[in-house]
């Protein structure tokens, strides 16, 4: 069996990401690994998810390769989006209703895709 159970996200605003990534409801520590850089960390189930100092870049085309999109699934699509929008993040495409659910895309201040859903209500 096969699992994903690490996400290292580099990045030269930490601030700016970690502002992003704790509105849709991630908690992160401040960690070091002997004289490693000053990184920043958060357990999502059995998925550890770091964001780590980098120099200034920019992310591929989202279907170019090398791109990477993520998604998250939230309680609450709404409220996330208004501390969202809070913090200056646009929508690349507007909520969307499917029979399992709500969600939309966005980018992270880096630029990559993120896509935010919402389970439908059970009937």
């Amino acid at each position: 069996m096969v699992s994903l159970n690490l996400l290292v996200m580099r990045t030269s605003n930490i601030d700016a990401m970690l502002r992003f990534y704790s509105a849709l409801g991630l908690v992160f520590v401040e960690e070091q690994h002997s004289s490693g850089p000053i990184h920043y960390a958060c357990e999502l189930g059995n998925i550890v998810i770091e964001i780590y100092p980098g120099e200034a870049g920019s992310a591929p085309n989202a279907t170019a390769s090398g791109s990477t999109t993520s998604g998250f699934q939230v309680e609450t699509l709404d409220a996330v989006l208004a501390d969202l929008k809070q913090l200056g993040i646009d929508l690349l495409s507007p909520p969307k209703d499917a029979a399992w659910g709500r969600h939309c895309t966005v980018l992270d201040p880096d630029n990559r895709r993120v896509i935010l859903s919402q389970s439908a209500a059970p009937t």
